[in-house]
């Protein structure tokens, strides 16, 4: 199951209170105060990990209470500190105070941490407070009480690559033949309910991180259908690939519209998303191309688009190392993408 956003309340550990404590020992006279400050309170800290892909576990449980620090001890003893409890969310990780609404940190790199919560300062103990006219002080310190608030955590998926497209695009299909990531296929709407991640092979010496997200419909900025609740994972993504559907059998699926049109409303929710995403560099992908009904479909379709064009079969293979390598360059930055293996038609 994946979850991607998620509050939860965090609170640093006490810190320990000092001690107030006189030398009491056989043959020594007025020995003096000898008390132990109190060990820090420990803090919650947030790392970005690989280990975990979705907010669900951390969900789970609302409250984050980091350990106390111990309290100081006799024969000016300092208490221990208390451990930090450290919280691990997946990549991507954005941070924000509920109270205050801004962003602390945004733990987009692997490794990546924040103190969100820091514990309390242990108390001073009495020995501390000794000087040559107060050689006796009964005054200590208690500890102080560790951070507290309430934070929101909302995860954006970090791939170098995202696939977009209306449901039943082929976008699960592309990336169980490129990669080792196992999506749900089916041949029913809305088969993907949550963003899937996949390592592709490209050449011999480089990969692709690409995400597959939910299928986007008409109004999905405006909050329709499944996919405007995975618009956000579109911002991580450098590069799209927007996938149509160019076969006949796909336009009864699509509510009677063309690939044209099943192409423009993707790119108007985008527009109407982000300005940003609408600049965003992209690579128009025809699937299904089988047959010559299809292939002409595809070549209408690059010709209204005037977008580098990329026909595939996910069934059959074809056009998938291609489509592979033009993304390569794109996402590399290396040079125009699609115009090496792109087809003839968009040369």
């Amino acid at each position: 199951m994946f979850r991607d956003e998620c509050e939860i309340e965090v609170r640093g550990g006490k810190g320990g209170d000092g001690m107030l404590s006189f030398r009491r020992e056989k043959y020594v006279h007025r020995g003096g105060p000898d008390g132990g400050d109190g060990g820090d309170g420990g803090g919650v800290v947030l790392v970005a990990t690989d280990r975990v892909n979705s907010l669900l576990d951390v969900g789970r449980r609302y409250n984050y209470h980091a350990p106390k620090g111990r309290p100081g001890g006799t024969q000016c003893k300092f208490g221990a500190c208390g451990e930090d409890l450290v919280v691990e969310v997946p990549v991507g990780t954005q941070v924000y105070d509920l109270e205050r609404g801004h962003m602390l940190r945004d733990l987009a790199e692997l490794d990546a941490q924040i103190v969100i919560a820091a514990g309390g300062r242990g108390g001073r103990g009495n020995a501390q407070f000794a000087t040559s006219v107060v050689q006796a002080p009964r005054h200590h310190e208690l500890g102080q009480d560790g951070e507290e608030r309430r934070v929101r955590l909302e995860l954006k998926l970090v791939a170098e690559v995202g696939l977009i497209g209306l449901p039943n695009a082929g976008k699960s299909t592309f990336l169980s033949r490129v990669s080792a990531a196992r999506p749900k296929i089916a041949d029913y709407p809305f088969t993907t309910l949550e963003p899937q991640v996949g390592i592709a092979q490209v050449g011999d010496y480089d990969t692709l991180c690409i995400a597959d997200l939910p299928g986007l419909i008409e109004g999905a900025a405006d909050g329709v259908g499944l996919g405007h609740r995975f618009l956000k994972h579109v911002e991580r993504c450098g590069v799209l690939l927007h996938l149509v559907d160019v076969s006949a059998a796909a336009d009864e699926g699509r509510g009677g519209l063309e690939p044209v049109e099943a192409w423009r409303v993707i790119e108007e929710e985008l527009a109407r998303y982000s300005a940003d995403l609408a600049s965003r560099a992209r690579i128009l992908v025809a699937t299904k191309c089988e047959d010559e009904e299809t292939h002409q479909r595809a070549k209408d379709l690059a010709e209204a688009a005037g977008q580098p064009m990329f026909p595939i079969s996910s069934q059959t293979g074809a056009g998938l190392a291609e489509l592979l390598e033009g993304t390569r360059v794109l996402v590399r930055g290396d040079r125009d993408p699609g115009l090496q293996s792109a087809p003839a038609w968009r040369r």
